[in-house]
C-alpha cells in the first residue's frame, strides 16, 4: 500500500503524518484482503486548513482517494479539529468500501440462486435471456 500525504496552507508535522497512516492502516482489514489477491492499493491523503481568516477560528479540510484495481473511492470531511476531519474521512471511507465489498457478495449470491434454480428447474424463466 502506498501513502501519499499532502498538506495545504499548513505544515505536516510528524504527528500528523503519524495520526493519519495509524487511521489508514485502520482500513488495513478490508484493504490487506484485496492486496493478497495481487491487487494494488494507493492512498492519496490531503490535509489543510480551508483558509486562514475564519471568524469562529480554523476550520480543517481533509480528503482521502483511494485508488484500488481501477475503482476509486473518495472521502472529504470540514471540521474546526483536523485530527476530527481525519476520523470522518476514515468513516466515511470504511462505509463506503464496505458497502462495494457487500454488494458484489450479495450480486454473486443472487446470481448463484438464479443458477441453481434453472438447473434444479424449479423456474421456468431464464434469467439470462428474458424468457
Amino acid at each position: 500500500m502506498q501513502i501519499n500525504l499532502l498538506g495545504k496552507n499548513m505544515e505536516v508535522t510528524e504527528a500528523i503524518r503519524d495520526y493519519v497512516v495509524k487511521r489508514v492502516t485502520n482500513l488495513g482489514k478490508l484493504l490487506s484482503r484485496i492486496e493478497e489477491g495481487k491487487g494494488k492499493v494507493m492512498v492519496n491523503f490531503e490535509v489543510g486548513k480551508s483558509t486562514n481568516h475564519h471568524k469562529s477560528g480554523d476550520i480543517f479540510h481533509a480528503d482521502c482517494l483511494i485508488k484500488i484495481d481501477g475503482k476509486e473511492f473518495y472521502g472529504s470531511a470540514d471540521k474546526e479539529d483536523l485530527y476530527e476531519a481525519v476520523d470522518a474521512v476514515k468513516d466515511s471511507l470504511y462505509n463506503e468500501i464496505n458497502k462495494n465489498k457487500d454488494r458484489k457478495k450479495a450480486l454473486f449470491k443472487r446470481g448463484a440462486l438464479k443458477i441453481k434454480e434453472m438447473i434444479k428447474g424449479i423456474s421456468r424463466k431464464n434469467s439470462f435471456t428474458s424468457k
